[in-house]
């Protein structure tokens, strides 16, 4: 969908804000630059963990540029998009994207995922993040086929008229792979960090067992799919073929996306990245499964959907490229149809490694990532600006941070990461945030100025490099 339709006020909301330093507090560490962060308590939500966090970073890092796109990115979810509260006495958490008043699935999950290494040492924050998966247990058993939801659970949006099964509360229907995975990846790295089983009840079981039927059910093995989605639309991303069945595939074991994580329709349904992911998440929530609920029989059919994905991956997922060698597809139909190209949004063949799916070191990614980090990706982009993976969501020669981003973050080498924090500092267009896109030759011509995924990606990003590699940051 264009997400740029719903763009608010964001003047006032929180995506770049002129304030005057005395508004907020002594602007010793960002002399050169205008304090553009919501100021303190305007804020959705403080935590002591993070704002410790910020002021550690600006306190050693030289570059005075790069410490106050930390202090403006970094807490911009917390800031600006997240709504905490308690219901019969649990954490509940609503998050918006930024500038859309709607929670994905995918978006919330990621936005909170940095703030996870913190969540032992600030129990607000760790009842946040345990809110997020409270909330997302309840949508997934609402629709799984749906990957934005309202808060209010009757609401009825603009897309109440898309050819499909929609439900009030929903915001929009597209089925993605992803929107199921990222939930688990949350509730698995809150329980490896915290330790804490709270937030897995009978309810969330429910949910485990939602996410193993739809996808079963996207292999297509009977021939037949129950998901549809059409909509009255010029933009052809935006719907589906075949009377919103997409084009046909052979199961071969893979499992079916309706729609990318960008919100973009599938070519051919068997998008690779996504069902990379789709097997780490099975696995860990096997793992879940088993130790705290003792179900091996629910575990041991989720390891064996994890098995017969990752093999048919293998199997029907790699091709030759003439330049390349072996590389992943980014999808394909099981009939010998493969589409070569990347996409910026995650999961995409470049981030592999950071969703676990992959060792950075396997030689098919290391050829795959030179594929998609080149102009034989043809949603690559170069200009006198930058150079990154756009996408078919926002167009050509626009370049996604997050992309930029995500080649860092996935990085083993000293050069490219510098190149990526410089490529990312030089072109914030001027207002102290990432943005969705930014066109390759004008960082001022961007799109989304509230976008809190790209905004706190890019903090993690510093933070981590400020943890591994700190001499990189001068």
């Amino acid at each position: 969908m264009q997400r740029r339709k719903f763009i608010q006020n964001t003047a006032l909301a929180g995506g770049f804000t002129m304030v005057a330093p005395t508004d907020l507090f002594s602007n010793v560490l960002f002399k050169k630059f205008p304090v553009v962060r919501v100021p303190e308590g305007q804020r959705n939500f403080e935590s002591k963990a993070i704002e410790k966090a910020i002021k550690e970073f600006s306190k050693h890092t030289d570059d005075e540029e790069l410490a106050w796109l930390f202090n403006n990115c970094f807490p911009n979810t917390l800031d600006t998009t997240v709504t905490y509260k308690k219901v019969n006495g649990e954490p509940d958490t609503y998050v918006i994207t930024g500038d859309i008043d709607a929670m994905w699935l995918r978006d919330s999950s990621a936005q909170v995922w940095p703030y996870m290494q913190f969540a032992d040492e600030d129990k607000d924050l760790k009842n946040l993040i345990a809110g997020v998966i409270n909330r997302q247990t309840s949508q997934i058993l609402k629709d799984p086929y749906a990957n934005a939801f309202y808060d209010d659970p009757n609401k009825r949006g603009e897309w109440t008229s898309d050819n499909t099964d929609m439900l009030p509360g929903v915001h929009e229907r597209k089925y993605e792979i992803d929107s199921l995975c990222y939930p688990i990846r949350l509730a698995y790295n809150y329980w490896k960090t915290t330790g804490d089983t709270k937030p897995f009840d009978s309810e969330w079981v429910k949910a485990i067992k939602t996410i193993l039927k739809t996808f079963k059910d996207q292999q297509e093995k009977d021939g037949t799919n129950p998901y549809t989605f059409t909509r009255n639309t010029t933009n052809g991303t935006d719907t589906r073929f075949l009377k919103g069945k997409g084009y046909p595939v052979k199961p071969v074991g893979l499992i079916c996306s309706a729609f990318r994580p960008s919100d973009d329709s599938t070519v051919y349904s068997f998008l690779i990245p996504s069902n990379f992911f789709a097997v780490v998440s099975l696995n860990q929530a096997a793992e879940m499964i088993e130790e705290l609920k003792d179900d091996k029989e629910l575990a041991n059919e989720l390891r064996a959907l994890a098995v017969e994905v990752d093999e048919a991956i293998a199997k029907y997922g790699v091709t030759e490229h003439e330049k390349y060698g072996k590389i992943y597809a980014f999808e394909t139909d099981g009939f010998g149809n493969h589409l070569m190209m990347d996409d910026a949004n995650v999961p995409s063949l470049l981030s592999l490694p950071y969703l676990d799916a992959i060792d950075v070191n396997d030689p098919i990614y290391q050829n795959t990532r030179d594929f998609v980090w080149s102009l034989d990706n043809p949603f690559f982009f170069k200009g006198t600006a930058a150079e990154g993976i756009g996408g078919p969501h926002v167009g050509m020669d626009m370049i996604w941070p997050m992309a930029i981003t995500m080649r860092g973050l996935t990085s083993t080498l000293d050069s490219e990461i510098k190149e990526c924090i410089t490529m990312l500092k030089n072109t914030h267009g001027g207002t102290g945030f990432m943005h969705e896109t930014f066109h390759k030759n004008d960082p001022k011509d961007f799109t989304r100025s509230w976008f809190a995924w790209a905004n706190t990606l890019f903090g993690e990003f510093l933070w981590k490099t400020y943890q591994e590699r700190p001499e990189l940051l001068t």
